[in-house]
This record gives C-alpha cells, sequence and structure tokens, in this order.
C-alpha cells in the first residue's frame, strides 16, 4: 500500500484510539457515579456514610499512587517543595475533600438524573469564581450565557418530582468547593509552573483529603458505624468501587493525555445525557418533561461555552504561532545583518 493509503490507516487508527478512550472514560464515569449511588442509597444497599465511602476511596486511591510513583516508577514525582505542598496543595486538598462529601452525600437525597442537571451549573459556579479571584475577566456576553444556563437548570428543579431541599444544598455547594478548586489549582500551581496529572494528583492530593475527612468522619460517621454492630466490611463492593474510582482517574490521565480536556467536556455531556436515560429506565427515577426541557436549555447554554473556548483557545494558538513566527524572522533577519556586517569588515580588510 503507498504513501497515501499508510496516512489513511494511521489517521483511522488515531480516531478508532480517541474514540476508544471516550468511550472508557464514559464507562468508567458512569459506573462510578451509579455505583456510588448504589451503595449510598438507602432503598438500595443502604451504607448512608458519605464520609466514609469518600475515605475508603481516598485510601485505596493514594496508596496505589504511591506503589506507580514510588515502586514501580511509571510516573515522574513533581519536584515541589514542602512551603509551596503547605501553601498550594492543602488548599485544594481541603477543597476538594468538601466537593467528594458533599456530591456523595447528594446521593441519598437525590436522583441520578437530577444531580446530572445540577453539575451543568459548573461553568456558571466556574467563571463566577474566576471573575471573584480576578483569573477571569467579565464579559456582558458570558454572562449571559451563565444566566441562560442557571435559568435552564432553575427550571428543571422546578420539574422535579422527588425535589429536596437539603440534597439541593449539599450538590450546589459540591458544585462551588469544585469549581473553586479548579480555580485554584490555576491560581496556586499552573501559574507557578507545576502541572499535575491525575496519577500525581492522587499521590499529593489524596492523603491531604483524607487528613481533612478525617475530623467531620469521627464526630458524625464513627458514632454510628461503632454502635452498629450488624455491620461487616463488604471487601467484594467496596474493593471493586474503590477499583473503579481509580480506574476512573487512569481513564482521565489517558483522555485528557491522548486527546483535550474540551473532549473531555464535550464527552461529559454526552455521559449526562446517558445517566439521564439510565435513570429513568433502569433506576426508574421519574424524569418529567420540564426536567427535561430545563436540561436542554441549559445543555445548549453548555455547549455554547464549550464552542466559546474552544474558538478562543485556537485564536490564543494562532496568535502563538504568528509570534512564533514573527520571532523567528527577526533571528533570522539579524543573522542575516551579522554575517553581510562580517564580511564588510572581512572586505575592509
Amino acid at each position: 500500500m503507498g504513501k497515501g493509503g499508510t496516512l489513511s490507516e494511521s489517521v483511522i487508527k488515531k480516531i478508532v484510539l480517541s474514540y476508544s478512550y471516550v468511550a472508557i472514560w464514559i464507562f468508567l464515569s458512569f459506573t462510578v457515579i451509579v455505583y456510588n449511588k448504589y451503595i449510598l442509597d438507602k432503598k438500595m444497599y443502604n451504607w448512608p456514610f458519605p464520609i466514609s465511602l469518600t475515605m475508603i476511596h481516598m485510601s485505596f486511591c493514594s496508596t496505589l499512587a504511591f506503589i506507580i510513583i514510588k515502586v514501580f516508577k511509571f510516573v515522574e514525582p513533581v519536584s515541589m517543595s514542602r512551603d509551596t505542598y503547605l501553601r498550594s496543595v492543602v488548599p485544594i486538598g481541603a477543597l476538594y475533600s468538601l466537593s467528594l462529601w458533599l456530591s456523595n452525600s447528594a446521593y441519598i437525597y437525590l436522583s441520578v438524573s437530577f444531580i446530572q442537571m445540577l453539575k451543568a451549573l459548573m461553568p456558571v459556579a466556574v467563571y463566577s469564581i474566576g471573575v471573584l479571584l480576578k483569573k477571569e475577566g467579565f464579559k456582558s456576553d458570558t454572562m449571559v450565557n451563565m444566566l441562560s444556563i442557571s435559568f435552564g437548570v432553575a427550571i428543571a428543579a422546578y420539574g422535579e418530582a422527588r425535589f429536596d431541599v437539603w440534597g439541593v444544598i449539599l450538590q450546589l455547594g459540591a458544585v462551588a468547593f469544585e469549581a473553586t478548586r479548579l480555580v485554584l489549582i490555576q491560581i496556586l500551581l499552573t501559574s507557578k509552573g507545576i502541572t499535575l496529572n491525575p496519577i500525581t494528583s492522587l499521590y499529593y492530593v489524596a492523603p491531604c483529603c483524607l487528613a481533612f475527612l478525617f475530623i467531620p468522619w469521627i464526630y458524625v460517621e464513627f458514632p454510628v458505624l461503632r454502635d452498629t454492630s450488624s455491620f461487616h466490611f463488604d471487601y467484594a463492593i467496596f474493593g471493586t468501587n474503590s477499583i473503579c474510582a481509580f480506574a476512573l482517574n487512569l481513564a482521565v490521565f489517558l483522555l485528557v493525555g491522548k486527546t483535550s480536556a474540551l473532549t473531555m467536556n464535550v464527552a461529559g455531556v454526552v455521559k449526562d445525557w446517558l445517566l439521564i436515560a439510565f435513570s429513568w429506565s433502569v433506576i426508574k427515577d421519574t424524569v418529567t418533561p420540564i426536567n427535561l426541557f430545563g436540561y436542554g436549555i441549559a445543555f445548549l447554554g453548555v455547549a455554547y461555552y464549550n464552542h466559546a473556548k474552544l474558538q478562543a483557545l485556537k485564536a490564543k494558538e494562532a496568535q502563538k504561532k504568528i509570534q512564533q513566527a514573527d520571532e523567528e524572522s527577526g533571528r533570522l533577519l539579524e543573522e542575516r545583518e551579522g554575517d553581510s556586517e562580517g564580511k564588510k569588515n572581512e572586505s575592509d580588510n
């Protein structure tokens, strides 16, 4: 087969691999969400201890991350001083522990489908906190888009059959803490040239999360677990659940590393619709037409937001290439002027 055929095969292979990474991430993300709901819901496995479940995940993930980085050395650790860890990683770990605690708690009170609809507010929260912390510039058109997403989620909430105020507060709190964490990653780590992939993130952040979660666990869940004499740790359930949670982090590593973060955002939209369909058809959660109409508005707002981000990224890359071309042209011009100056000096001598 000729050169053109080989190129065609390589392109097809790349496309197939990209879609495979997306499919793996969607499957694992889907599995972790449904599995957590199954464990925490009082009508299913009936183990309503979200802090304990999150601590199990963090213990398992930090142990495996340590083995991958320190024992097998598959991933290089990030060079980081103690001061940087305390000032940058610890605040991010605190926010991450609160985000996980509240988001897992919401599964006790809300349906999977409604939680996915509330998560559509994430771009709104990230943009708003970015503006407050002066990481993002205020733009009226972006704010209008954020308001349209919020309006759509409000309609979805109005049409929710199993609306629970405490569950909504928990999920909105989780969104707020997660959005703050994402903005602080840019301010405290990225701006300092520190980049953490999902494995190094778990290595540095998971033990920190575990320490923060231990404080509320002692007062909130430990007394109840201690008095529940009938409880026995189910290694099959919690072991496979933890493996799925860790595998999801590996899938994020593959997806972002082999495609882009924007691809993960788009794949996330597909995953949300699949979860809503699954929640309605299999778990038998009630999904009303008003739910879908409201989420449809929010979905269009999120899609436009991702499109705008892609266009801004393309414009930034184009500007960067122009700047590099200008610098290269300037360098070549200086070299030519230097050569001509040298030849002139030789002729004078």
